[in-house]
């Protein structure tokens, strides 16, 4: 399963449902599902471990009306990868990388 590392509070806030729009400042093509994991820093109780599967759905330039969903400002060079159909998992430790990223075993 295709998977991405996400600092807090971001990765809680992707698994919780309110943001519904990661940004990047680069764009993917997949789309289909992908293991949101939180990241070791900053260290926190879910550090390091996967959170939840969501379903990438279309990314696109971020927009300014794109702000309130991904839960932060408009930048330069601003991708917005756009998330539907949170299933939460049991959190399960993983060793992030950067990227996206191939993560066998966690369903």
């Amino acid at each position: 399963m295709k998977a991405l590392s996400v600092k807090q509070p971001w990765a809680g806030l992707i698994a919780s449902g309110r943001k519904t729009i990661e940004t990047r400042t680069w764009q993917t093509q997949h789309r289909g599902d992908l293991l949101i994991c939180s990241s070791a820093q900053p260290e926190g109780p879910d550090s390091g471990k996967a959170l939840c599967i969501v379903r990438v759905v279309d990314c696109r330039p971020m927009t300014k009306q794109d702000e309130r969903a991904a839960c932060c400002h408009l930048y330069a060079g601003a991708w917005a990868w756009v998330l539907e159909g949170v299933r939460l998992i049991d959190p399960v430790p993983v060793k992030g990388r950067l990227g996206l990223y191939e993560l066998s075993g966690v369903r």
